[in-house]
């Protein structure tokens, strides 16, 4: 007898050793997986663009992939016994570790620097990116359903064992979320990254090797030979409904996640950390709940009441605290900490902004990841399909997912805004809920806490304001302002106005005003002023159009093209030129020179084979999300190659590594100071200061500067210092001290130190 007993007890500790080895190895390659999503869709940006719409498509053919793989893994996870499933979860993880170390030349070197100036169709863009990530994804769709194959031997242990694995999953991709986004890609760059993930992927596949003996090579018994099967509620719903209802959860999580991206990325100024510290709190929390239901789900009895209640907690817990979260703006406290009106980049601002995604985020976020494994305890009614049920709800999941990303990314945001996207998905939870209530009324259940939860939901999507009042309180606009806000899926502006005056705020910048400031003035200004005959000037970002209007004072400038991503900019512009027919921005929109375009400035060069006289670069801060693509010496060099023989690149150099970054694509280059702007050229650059001075004084200049209500008396000390000139065979200093497509360094500002660029000696 005691021998049986021990025996047993033997069994039981292999069987826990076996499941905390393939935990710790699923863990690692989930963090694996988020790792080579930042970066690939990073790398897929420099192809398909940098705008909402490209972004989408990049994120859809991720989870498209993960989709497949989910789905084909339903198919063949069943044919295989334990053993088996574990050698196919093996030689997955081994097929990811190769694409990582071979996604360096395939993504950028062929689909980013050869495939992209020739396919520039939506759907071109989208067929790429999907056959570009396929394969990785479809072997991480295949992941979970075959270690679920491999570890769960009896019935009752589907729920648990298979929460228990993708909550570790979750959480392994949340490390991988928060470590990667805030040390790995910033401290060793993208390359590198990219074999650190290689090289979990391979501890995944070496921990499951490790315990392959202890797995059986039978498959488990059928559910007719167990004694213990489980009971089945009243009134359950098939397979089919639980998908469905998945693919809506799915759809109402990435929804939700798209507004905690916006409202909390506005709050913390869109700068390189912010979405790796909102989705890694996101999946900490889904990560957390996923394994307390794994273990709470032994004690539901009713799986529908639990699913329908849990989105519907998560969906009212959102919706109070972003109203709340709307009513701190305007008290003095909360505006020292997450007012517009100053930049916030440091450490201690990226706390605050991580402590109200905490609030925010946390617990509908935990809340969500609780229904996984009610969800599989509803629908493991057999071992012998367990594989085909977890893939089938995961196609649910993830399909809801891409319909979440691509309707409420694309869609809702563009249509209704952030204030109209939130009573969208409220009134989506609500009717989740309500189709409980009509089939627990119809099953004789009387769910009264279900009936004041609808209550309290239909109260919180009422008290939803307007998008303009939503977004005009956070920006501190009261009853002495006037505004103009715009917000679709690429951005939110807003104009404060007071005495016709005011800051434009763009994704929580104040980045430009009206009248302009005379920085930005001259940095437009000074191209076409600097250039013997500036026929063609392409201006890139527009901010409250300072800088493409003042690139219009030279009669010469025939045409100049301002291509702007953020496209409510324009919207904004043209609604105060509306009004301002006096103004410049009316003279902005009204002259046919100029040409206003929505689009990313990087992939018109890349993509249109334009050459002009003069490129410009509205400046932007280096901490900015995705400033690295404008820093580079990638993008440096491509525009180099956009010039026309004599033409010149203007540019803000905020940093040192942005000004080696310019020294290592253009042969000539002049530094002006103390206002650090950069001019490159593949010629010797025409500059004479006297020459300068007599054109800001020359009265076609002055009368520009009028029309914009800019004071020029400043503009002399802008570059009073002595320049600095660079040719050929002038010294370059560090090469290695730059910032690359692979390796944005000044990005990452918390991992780099950032030095101003006046400390580049031109000797």
């Amino acid at each position: 007898m005691h021998g049986v007993v021990a025996q047993a007890r033997a069994g039981t500790s292999r069987e826990w050793s076996t499941l905390a080895a393939l935990s710790v190895g699923f863990f690692a390659s989930g963090f694996a997986a988020l790792l080579y999503q930042v970066i690939w869709q990073r790398m897929l940006g420099l192809f398909a663009g940098s705008d909402a719409v490209t972004a989408a498509l990049v994120v859809g053919a991720f989870l498209a992939g993960l989709g497949l793989g989910s789905l084909l893994a339903g198919f063949v996870a069943d044919r295989l016994n334990p053993r088996r499933a574990a050698w196919a979860f093996i030689l997955c993880e081994i097929g990811i570790a190769g694409f990582a170390l071979l996604s360096r030349p395939f993504l950028y070197d062929v689909v980013v620097e050869r495939l992209g100036p020739v396919m520039t169709e939506t759907w071109q863009i989208f067929a790429i990116c999907f056959a570009g990530l396929l394969a990785p994804t479809l072997l991480m769709g295949l992941s979970l359903p075959l270690l679920a194959r491999a570890v769960v031997a009896r019935l009752e242990q589907a729920a648990g064992r298979i929460g228990w694995l993708y909550g570790i999953n979750t959480l392994g991709a949340a490390a991988g979320t928060l470590l990667g986004g805030f040390w790995l890609v910033g401290t060793l760059g993208f390359e590198v990254a990219l074999q650190v993930g290689a090289a979990l992927n391979l501890l995944a596949a070496l921990l499951t090797l490790a315990v392959l003996n202890q797995l059986p090579r039978q498959a488990p018994l059928s559910p007719a030979a167990l004694p213990d099967t489980v009971p089945t509620e009243r009134g359950a719903l098939g397979l089919p409904a639980w998908t469905a209802l998945v693919f809506l959860s799915g759809f109402f999580i990435i929804a939700l996640e798209i507004l905690w991206v916006r409202v909390l990325g506005i709050a913390g100024q869109a700068n390189a950390y912010s979405f790796s510290l909102i989705l890694g709190v996101f999946l900490v929390a889904d990560g957390f709940g996923v394994v307390a239901g794994a273990r709470w789900v032994r004690r539901v009895s009713d799986t529908r009441a639990a699913f329908f209640h849990l989105q519907s907690w998560a969906a009212l817990y959102a919706l109070v605290t972003l109203l709340i979260f709307r009513e701190f703006y305007g008290y003095a406290w909360f505006e020292r900490l997450l007012g517009m009106e100053t930049f916030r980049h440091g450490p201690a601002e990226l706390a605050v902004i991580a402590a109200f995604a905490l609030a925010l985020i946390g617990p509908p976020a935990f809340l969500l990841g609780m229904s996984f494994p009610v969800v599989q305890k509803a629908v493991q009614r057999d071992l012998a399909s367990v594989g085909f049920r977890v893939g089938l709800v995961q196609v649910g999941n993830i399909a809801g997912n891409a319909a979440g990303s691509l309707v409420g990314g694309l869609v809702l945001l563009h249509v209704l805004g952030t204030a109209g996207t939130a009573q969208a998905v409220g009134l989506l939870a609500l009717a989740m809920l309500g189709l409980w209530l009509v089939l627990a009324a119809r099953g004789g259940v009387r769910d009264t806490a279900g009936r004041a939860l609808a209550a309290a939901l239909a109260v919180a999507v009422i008290l939803f304001p307007s998008n303009s009042a939503w977004w005009g309180r956070i920006h501190g606009v009261t009853e002495e302002h006037s505004a103009i806000v715009g917000e679709d899926r690429s951005g939110v502006v807003v104009l404060r106005l007071k005495d016709e005056a005011g800051p434009m705020f763009i994704t929580g910048h104040t980045q430009s005003r009206v009248p302009f400031w005379p920085h930005h003035f001259f940095l437009g200004a000074v191209g076409p002023a600097i250039h013997p005959n500036p026929k063609d000037v392409l201006v890139i970002g527009s901010g409250s159009g300072g800088t493409p209007f003042a690139a219009g004072w030279n009669p010469a400038s025939e045409r100049i093209r301002a291509v702007e991503l953020i496209a409510p900019v324009y919207e904004v512009i043209r609604d105060y030129a509306a009004s301002r027919p006096d103004s410049a921005l009316a003279a902005l929109t009204a002259d046919p020179r100029f040409t206003l375009a929505v689009g990313d400035g990087r992939r018109e060069i890349f993509v249109s084979g334009a050459r002009y006289d003069v490129v410009e670069a509205d400046a932007i801060l280096p901490q900015t999300s995705h400033s690295g693509m404008l820093y580079s010496v990638e993008f440096l060099s491509l525009v180099r190659e956009s010039l026309k023989p004599g033409g010149i690149f203007v540019q803000w150099a905020p940093t040192e590594r942005v000004a080696r970054s310019f020294l290592a694509a253009f042969p000539h280059v002049l530094m002006l100071l103390p206002i650090s702007i950069v001019i490159g050229s593949d010629q010797p650059i025409p500059f004479d200061r006297e020459a300068l001075l007599a054109r800001i004084a020359s009265p076609e200049f002055q009368e520009w500067a009028r029309k914009a209500r800019v004071d020029t008396t400043g503009f002399p000390a802008l570059f009073a210092a002595e320049a600095r000139v660079w040719g050929p065979d002038t010294p370059r200093g560090d090469a290695e001290e730059v910032n690359t497509d692979l390796f944005p360094r000044d990005e990452f500002y918390l991992n780099n130190t950032l030095r101003g660029a006046e400390v580049v000696s031109a000797r």
